[in-house]
């Protein structure tokens, strides 16, 4: 597999943390999802009383609720340089904040496009909707329908910048974690 960075990326609820999870179960180091904790954290200090799907709402600026995110996996990115690994895994990558902004309609500045291009990754995973795993949470907003939009919004942001997404196939986790594990070995 050689030192390689793999983004596990998808739509909301489909499976890509407990892919994560049992990636570093196997011993893999992974970095994790920071948006739940932010999205926890804004929802605290912002009116929760009513359901919205985007977080943002919850905020007084949201463009540095997006900035402290892209800055967050880019930390993550960095961090991954220095561990001696032969592969990290990071649950969603950069490129994911310019997806969800695009969804949401918001818009960004060249600081977010450089972002993603000064930080590549060799290789991104998509887990793709899959409408019976689908559960909505505190953290998690968004109807299935948004879900399946944001998968569109995801595809389209990371091939704009040069990867080719590999669809995970909907099966159980330990057989998507062989499935993505193999197909590394291939690359």
């Amino acid at each position: 597999m050689g030192r390689n960075k793999i983004v596990i990326t998808g739509a909301p609820g489909t499976g890509k943390t407990s892919i994560i999870k049992g990636l570093e179960s196997m011993g893999f180091h992974c970095f994790h999802e920071i948006i739940r904790d932010m999205t926890s954290k804004a929802k605290q200090e912002g009116d929760s009383s009513v359901f919205v799907s985007n977080p943002l709402v919850f905020v007084d600026d949201a463009m540095q609720f997006n900035k402290d995110l892209l800055f967050g996996r880019a930390q993550h990115y960095k961090e991954s340089e220095d561990i001696q690994v032969p592969v990290s895994f990071f649950d969603r990558g950069i490129p994911d904040v310019l997806a969800y902004m695009d969804f949401f309609g918001q818009t960004y500045g060249r600081e977010f496009i450089n972002t993603c291009i000064n930080h590549q990754y060799d290789a991104v995973f998509m887990v793709p909707p899959w409408e019976e795993i689908y559960v909505s949470d505190g953290e998690r907003l968004e109807t299935y329908k948004e879900a399946e939009s944001i998968h569109h919004a995801l595809m389209n942001t990371y091939t704009q910048f040069g990867y080719n997404p590999i669809p995970v196939p909907k099966d159980m986790i330990q057989k998507r974690i062989d499935f993505i594990l193999e197909t590394l070995n291939q690359l």
